[in-house]
C-alpha cells in the first residue's frame, strides 16, 4: 500500500480538474471542428479559406507555445483594454479558461477534418434524395447529414478525446491546479518521485482505459442494425 502522508487528496483534487478541464475542452473542440468543417465545405471561398488557414496553423504550432501565447499576451491586451477605461489593477486570465480556449481551438483543427471526412461519409443520394422532395439545405443537414455524420465521426473524435485528456497536463505551466500540477506539489513535500509520477500515470491510464471502454460502447450504439458489406 502507497503512503501518501495525508496527500491523497491532491490527487483526487487534480483528477478532478483534469476531468473538468478536459470534458469542457472536448465541448468547446466539437464546436470549433463543426465550424470548421463547414467552412472547409462551404461554397464561399472565404469561408473555405479561413478553415483551411486555421487547421493548417493549428496543426503546425506546438500545443504549449499556443498555451504560452495566449496566456500571456492574453493578459497583457486584457489589461490594456482595462487601463483605457482607466481600471489601473491588474488582472490575469484565469488558468482554467485559457487551457479550455486553447485545447478547445487546437484540437477543434483535428476535430474539423474528422466531421469533414465524416459529412462526405454520408451516401450522396440520400442527399439528392432529401432536396429532391423539395427539402432545404438547412433540414437535409439538420435531418438527413448531422445524424448520420456522428456514426462516422465518433472513432475520430474518440482519438482525440484520449490525447485531450493527456494534453491537460500541458496547462501546469500556467498553474492550473490539475493532476499533474496537484502530483508536482505532492512531490514537493513526500520527495518521492517515483512513487508521486508513478501513482499519476496510473490514475491518467485508468482514465483512459475507462474512456476506451464507453467510445467501444458508443460506437457499437451508433452502429446499430447498420448493415455491413
Amino acid at each position: 500500500m502507497i503512503d501518501l502522508k495525508g496527500y491523497g487528496h491532491f490527487f483526487i483534487d487534480g483528477l478532478w480538474m483534469t476531468i473538468g478541464v478536459a470534458l469542457v475542452s472536448m465541448a468547446a473542440a466539437i464546436a470549433m471542428g463543426l465550424v470548421g468543417a463547414g467552412g472547409k465545405l462551404s461554397r464561399n471561398k472565404t469561408a473555405r479559406t479561413l478553415a483551411n488557414i486555421y487547421t493548417v496553423v493549428i496543426r503546425g504550432v506546438p500545443d504549449l507555445i499556443l498555451l504560452l501565447l495566449l496566456y500571456y499576451n492574453g493578459t497583457v491586451f486584457l489589461n490594456g483594454a482595462l487601463a483605457a477605461f482607466g481600471y489601473t489593477e491588474h488582472v490575469d486570465i484565469n488558468p482554467f479558461v485559457t487551457g479550455v480556449l486553447v485545447l478547445g481551438f487546437i484540437y477543434g483543427a483535428f476535430a474539423t477534418e474528422t466531421f469533414r471526412g465524416a459529412f462526405l461519409a454520408v451516401p450522396h443520394g440520400q442527399v439528392e434524395a432529401a432536396r429532391a422532395c423539395g427539402m432545404s439545405r438547412w433540414l437535409v443537414f439538420r435531418r438527413v447529414q448531422l445524424p448520420q455524420m456522428w456514426r462516422f465521426a465518433l472513432p475520430g473524435l474518440g482519438n482525440i478525446w484520449l490525447v485531450l485528456l493527456k494534453g491537460t497536463s500541458i496547462i501546469t505551466v500556467v498553474g492550473l491546479q490539475e493532476l499533474t500540477n496537484k502530483s508536482q506539489q505532492a512531490n514537493g513535500v513526500l520527495k518521492m518521485p517515483f512513487t508521486v509520477f508513478f501513482l499519476a500515470s496510473l490514475i491518467y491510464l485508468t482514465m483512459t482505459a475507462v474512456s476506451n471502454l464507453a467510445l467501444h460502447t458508443a460506437e457499437r450504439r451508433a452502429s446499430a442494425g447498420v448493415r455491413r458489406d
